[in-house]
């Protein structure tokens, strides 16, 4: 069974389902600031708390909350020894250095700490996508851009560019794994030792992937103006429904967090 890619809408009745979108995009974004202001162990306890009940209540097992940091660990590995080998940051003495490797600790929490913010950031966003459909994130990101409109920005327009931007991920994802098995098979390196290999394997996929998404975009257009849209007229606008009370609740519970933050530090 294939892994489910990132960004992919899971139908269920848990209760981060059942809450509306705008909430969701709200604490979303208010956690995202709690997280990048976080730089203590308590801190990133709670976040990691948290991120767990996400993950419990959405209805979600772990394995698929955490299915999209498989792709992406050597990026994580070349973060962590970037900040552990150049960070100078932080008095002491270095553990290890040769010509212009410098292993200090001040550089693996650095490298640690940058690590742990992009992992919680990663799985706080899949569970918002796996738990949101597309609609409703187009929907909520037009009654929340409204304000730019007196501004005269085409709010409904840059709304549906961003949930565009948004569905297009797990897609794009799916593709690349595709033609990067397709690429292995016709003899690409890609998991050769030697950097050369890896070099020249990297061009026979990006360039396949940017003529996909090209393409994809180019369809998406047409199907589009086919179906009657056309950007710059005026929409008709779309009535959000009140919020309920577990929208509120939902909304106390993450600024109590935010909260806790603050003091955590």
């Amino acid at each position: 069974m294939r892994r489910i890619p990132m960004g992919i809408y899971i139908p269920g009745n848990s209760i981060l389902h059942r809450l509306d979108a705008r909430v969701k995009l709200i604490c979303l974004a208010a956690l995202i600031g709690a997280l990048i202001y976080t730089n203590s162990l308590p801190g990133y306890g709670i976040m990691a708390v948290l991120t767990f009940v996400l993950v419990t209540i959405s209805g979600l097992d772990l394995k698929t909350a955490c299915a999209p940091l498989q792709r992406v660990l050597p990026f994580f590995a070349v973060i962590f020894f970037m900040n552990a080998l150049f960070n100078s940051q932080g008095a002491g003495p270095a553990l290890w250095s040769w010509w212009i490797f410098n292993l200090s600790t001040a550089g693996m929490a650095a490298g640690a700490n940058v690590v742990l913010k992009l992992i919680l950031l990663m799985i706080l966003f899949h569970i918002l996508m796996s738990t949101t459909a597309p609609m409703k994130i187009t929907a909520a990101l037009v009654s929340l851009l409204r304000p730019l409109g007196w501004l005269r920005l085409p709010v409904a327009d840059l709304a549906l560019m961003i949930s565009v931007a948004l569905q297009f991920i797990p897609t794009l994802m799916e593709e690349t794994e595709m033609i990067r098995m397709a690429q292995t098979a016709r003899g690409a390196r890609f998991d050769s030792p030697r950097l050369r290999d890896k070099a020249e394997s990297i061009m026979p996929l990006v360039i396949p992937i940017f003529i996909s998404a090209f393409k994809r975009a180019d369809e998406l257009a047409l199907a589009m103006e086919a179906r009657g849209y056309r950007g710059g007229r005026p929409q008709a606008p779309k009535t959000a429904g009140p919020l309920e009370r577990c929208d509120f609740a939902a909304m106390l519970v993450v600024a109590a967090i935010c909260g806790l933050q603050i003091f955590a530090l």
